[in-house]
């Protein structure tokens, strides 16, 4: 059976948007640390693709993730499985993606 995967990105940013210009408590340490760990993990699997943030530190910052799900029903349950996400530290939003070019 071949299972078929598409490509989704999820937007990700502080809700405490003070998060990005004065860092973050000791608890949303924690939580900022499991995030990377779930991304570590899933790209490890080869399902995250990429991830990363802006450096900009006004309420404009944002961070992304551009990873394979089989379905959009899976890719809403991988981004919200996100610890960030699931914590309410980071809002996140969901998008159809598609890779046109990779430059590696």
């Amino acid at each position: 059976m071949i299972i078929r995967t598409s490509e989704y990105l999820y937007k990700l940013q502080p809700v405490r948007t003070e998060l990005l210009a004065n860092g973050s408590t000791p608890a949303e340490d924690e939580i900022i640390n499991a995030h990377f760990e779930y991304l570590k993990n899933l790209s490890a699997q080869k399902i995250v693709l990429l991830a990363g943030r802006t450096l900009n530190t006004d309420p404009s910052g944002f961070g992304i993730v551009i990873f394979k799900a089989p379905s959009e029903r899976e890719a809403r349950w991988i981004m919200e499985s996100d610890p960030a996400v699931k914590s309410g530290v980071m809002k996140a939003e969901l998008y159809p993606y598609h890779t046109a070019l990779w430059g590696f």
